[in-house]
């Protein structure tokens, strides 16, 4: 170990840094550590098979009798069931975070930190409590039966194993990973060789107690009441509970999507077989009485495999090293069990950590060791005080916490399972197998833990006569002391949870809020978009999009990035999204409204980093304090359904999706790329494409075709493969278009916005060309009149023959020579159009009493809704826009 590296006091800063990255496979952990062998022993030794079997065994059969055997099995069965789970969404998202990742993933952050809670209470509870029979135990090899007896002593052992096994831990994940072959081999050989011994003792010279197995065994019916055979379920599938380490190190694996997944099934089925082995062979050496050796003696419940080694091995010879040896492995059962309840503990709050959900100093990782420091030493350091405390306050609270943590494990586990089904929820239906093991199986496997959950808290573990304490709660009256202490611990859970996510809620919160509500419903386009935020508790991030009526039925659309994730990357959204609006509503093209926005980013981002500078915060660091402002990614079109132009520029934005109504051809128009803003670099430049009637674009940021299973090349072609079938409704192809590029985790937020282009009709259009002489003032107050006469429009005349005339009057006056155009628009309201080849924009004042002119265009004011002046490549346009009269 490095000589600046201290466990329990003193710096690990020296030798750790902060973990790369969040995401599976980027936290600097050591990968390819562990082969599936490796990671089935991990699963094994974190079971404890020896001490699960010797302190659970004779709780069993007072509970069911001589169905013991086939109420071990039958707990089996949730186990698998969510061992499944725990495969599945590993194969997708080989986080060593596990619960707290997926259930992050399928339900929000709120729940995830919850599946992490529910991790860190079962694990730290039961490393405290192992310890500790780690103590007695040793105490017990070598002879010391006082000191086995002795609180303060066997806490001091305990407290000295947590340390050894931390520090085992600390050391290197392929350390713990040797010392766990052997000592699970080692364990499994002997239990194998108990089972046979006494198996054959049975049916040779077995002991008066000695009964013949019989299928009546395996038959559940026999139990007495569903009562007892829940509680006996209950007691014995708690007996499987570990095996997901072999998941939690998932990450340090090799082939980490699928061999943790494998060796967690492959764990729980090994675990079958030993236990109903030595389940049945016990029963049937030692009976069901409830004196001498007869499983049901209470007074060898708490171990009633130390009992039997001797009458099963003998006393002298080889029987009594046999029999030492069985009591060795019950003691290293539970050392073994305590080292590797560290492993998933420590990486679950490492993984929490890197995902910004408990302080960032827990995700730091030794340089040399790549092992997580201070989620390690921490949560070692938590579980001596966890151990310390319960022993100063009752040996009963410790006792009933033991039992307690079966609560945590049905939550986590439930929490497990049901995740996988909503992760999984828009691939059940691709094939029957997806079906079952993404869908029934993980679903079955829920609903069990969350029964057991329930009936455990709120019946068995409720009684007050159930366990050494109880309470007595307000409003409630007495309760058991393991519901309290079960219960209560998640309820600390949830108010911590409530302190800690606030900051990504009131962000998604924000995010939700700056986003439209609903796109407006025009006449030149169709739309419909969707937003998916980031899975992880940080990825709350900037993605935007906008639909904006424009001018003269012209419609903006837009589509931006902003970098990083938090509150502050969506307030910076928020502040572009108002000024792309502010822009956009001056009728700028694309690449001039760029220019403008680049400035504006700039701006921002120096303003932040001057404020960070104030607060001693440092700036200009990558990807931190103000450069969420820097590197902004933006693409802005411009579509005119009258003409059926598209005018489109982008900075550092990837090139819209086209789909082409007549071929149902997808292309991505090579548009001119430009520099993210904020960045500098060539000016933006536009590009205009013609677009029929029907025609579909897809307008998306990276988070979309940039997922974790495909990179972008793989995305666009997913993408383009959807767009395939543009003539179902837009809303359809959004859940198609979010299914098919994110089916699993969401690492970064992804915004999609689809739009189908229409054009208005010849009868909706009018346009006149006139000379530029003052008579053709009077021509044109005609021909609009005429024209609202045709369209049923005459109580415009009056307002509209004004405007015409004062636009026109203007034009003649003020431009240089050339044509003056008049056009008409009758769409949800009437547009009223003169364009000319002057490049000067008129502007509205008040005039004075005395002044003779400068009165038109506050009059045009006055009658209209809106009006405004757009520069084009010959000139400039002064539109008017007036309600139609069934919209007053």
């Amino acid at each position: 170990m490095d000589s600046d590296v201290k466990l329990f006091g003193g710096p690990v800063e020296s030798a750790a840094s902060l973990a790369p990255g969040p995401r599976a496979g980027e936290k600097g952990l050591k990968t390819g550590a562990l082969g599936l062998f490796s990671s089935v022993a991990m699963g094994l030794a974190s079971t404890a098979p020896a001490y699960s079997l010797a302190a659970t065994l004779g709780l069993i059969v007072a509970g069911v009798g001589l169905q013991a055997p086939i109420i071990t099995m039958l707990a089996f069965v949730p186990m698998l069931l969510i061992a499944y789970a725990y495969r599945e969404l590993n194969a997708s998202d080989a986080d060593c975070g596990t619960t707290f990742t997926w259930a992050s993933r399928a339900f929000g952050p709120r729940i995830g930190w919850m599946g992490g809670w529910g991790i860190i209470v079962a694990d730290v509870i039961v490393m405290a409590n192992l310890s500790k029979i780690a103590g007695i135990y040793g105490f017990r090899l070598l002879g010391f039966a006082s000191l086995a007896e002795s609180r303060l002593w066997t806490t001091v052992a305990g407290v000295v194993w947590i340390a050894v096994m931390t520090a085992v831990c600390y050391a290197g994940i392929e350390v713990s990973a040797a010392l766990q072959r052997w000592m699970v081999c080692v364990e499994m050989a002997v239990l194998i060789l108990f089972a046979v011994t006494a198996l054959v003792r049975v049916y040779a010279d077995g002991p008066p107690t000695a009964i013949h197995v019989s299928a009546s065994w395996f038959n559940p019916l026999h139990v007495s009441s569903v009562k007892a055979l829940t509680t006996g379920i209950l007691a014995a599938v708690f007996v499987y509970w570990g095996w997901d380490t072999a998941v939690a190190v998932n990450e340090e694996t090799s082939d980490s999507r699928h061999t943790p997944g494998r060796a967690a099934v492959v764990s729980t089925v090994l675990l079958l077989g030993i236990y109903a082995l030595v389940a049945t062979s016990a029963q049937a050496f030692a009976g069901i009485g409830t004196e001498g050796a007869g499983l049901g003696n209470k007074a060898n419940s708490g171990d009633v495999l130390s009992g039997l080694g001797g009458a099963v091995f003998g006393t002298r010879g080889p029987g009594w090293f046999f029999t030492e040896l069985l009591i060795f492995m019950v003691l290293t059962s539970a050392v073994a069990s305590t080292q590797t309840t560290i492993l998933p503990l420590a990486r679950t709050v490492f993984s929490m950590a890197a995902h910004k959900a408990v302080p960032s100093g827990f995700a730091r990782v030794h340089r040399r060791f790549l092992t997580p420091t201070w989620s390690t030493v921490g949560m070692g350091l938590v579980s001596v005080a966890f151990l310390v405390m319960l022993t100063v306050i009752s040996r009963d609270v410790l006792a009933d916490s033991i039992d307690s943590v079966g609560l945590a494990i049905a939550f986590y586990y439930g929490l497990t399972g049901f995740a996988c089904v909503w992760y999984y929820r828009r691939l059940l239906t691709r094939s029957p197998r997806d079906l079952l093991f993404k869908g029934l199986l993980p679903g079955l496997g829920g609903l069990m833990m969350f029964s057991l959950f329930c009936y455990a808290a709120f019946d068995v573990y409720a009684d007050p006569n159930y366990g050494a304490t109880s309470f007595d709660l307000p409003f409630i009256g007495r309760i058991g002391g393991v519901t309290v202490v079960g219960l209560g611990a998640l309820v600390v859970g949830v108010v911590l949870m409530l302190v800690i996510t606030r900051e990504h809620t009131a962000a998604l919160r924000l995010q939700r809020g700056l986003l439209p509500h609903r796109l407006p419903p025009l006449t030149g386009v169709e739309t419909a978009s969707r937003y998916v935020p980031a899975d992880s508790r940080a990825g709350v991030g900037g993605d935007w999009f906008d639909v904006i009526p424009l001018s003269s039925t012209r419609v903006g659309l837009v589509v931006g990035d902003v970098l990083g994730h938090g509150l502050r990357a969506a307030a910076t959204m928020g502040r572009l999204r108002t000024s792309v609006h502010v822009l956009a509503r001056l009728d700028l093209a694309p690449d001039e409204l760029l220019a403008h926005l680049d400035d504006v980013v700039g701006q921002t981002a120096e303003e932040q980093s001057a404020e960070e500078r104030a607060h001693g915060h440092g700036g200009g660091r990558p990807g931190t304090g103000g450069d969420e402002a820097l590197g902004v990614t933006c693409l802005y079109a411009v579509y005119d359904p009258v003409s059926g132009w598209c005018s489109m520029a982008r900075a550092g934005h990837s090139p819209p999706a086209v789909v082409d109504p007549a071929s149902g051809d997808v292309s991505y128009p090579g548009l001119p790329a430009g520099p993210a803003l904020g960045l500098g670099g060539a000016p933006f430049q536009s590009a205009e494409f013609q677009l029929p009637a029907g025609s579909l674009l897809a307008l998306f940021t990276d988070g979309l075709v940039q997922a974790r299973d495909h990179d972008t090349d793989t995305g666009l072609r997913l993408l383009a493969g959807v767009l395939t079938r543009y003539r179902r409704p837009l809303e359809e192809l959004c859940d198609r278009t979010v299914a098919a590029l994110l089916p699993g985790p969401v690492d970064d937020d992804a915004a999609l916005l689809l739009v189908r282009t229409r054009m208005l009709g010849r009868h909706q259009v009018a346009v006149w060309e006139l000379d530029s002489d003052p008579a053709t003032v009077a021509t044109a107050r005609a021909a609009a009149s005429g024209q609202l006469y045709e369209w049923g429009l005459e109580e415009l005349s009056f307002t509209t023959e004004l405007i015409v005339s004062e636009l026109v009057t203007n034009a003649i006056r003020y431009a240089s020579a050339g044509p003056i155009h008049v056009r008409l628009i009758r769409d949800r309201s009437l547009v009223c159009e003169v364009s000319d080849t002057g490049h000067t924009s008129p502007h509205l004042r008040n005039a004075a009493t005395d002044d003779e002119g400068g009165r038109g265009l506050f009059i045009i004011a006055q009658l209209t809704r809106r009006w405004g002046t757009r520069y084009t490549a010959t000139g400039k346009t002064i539109w008017a826009d007036q309600p139609l009269p069934s919209m007053e």
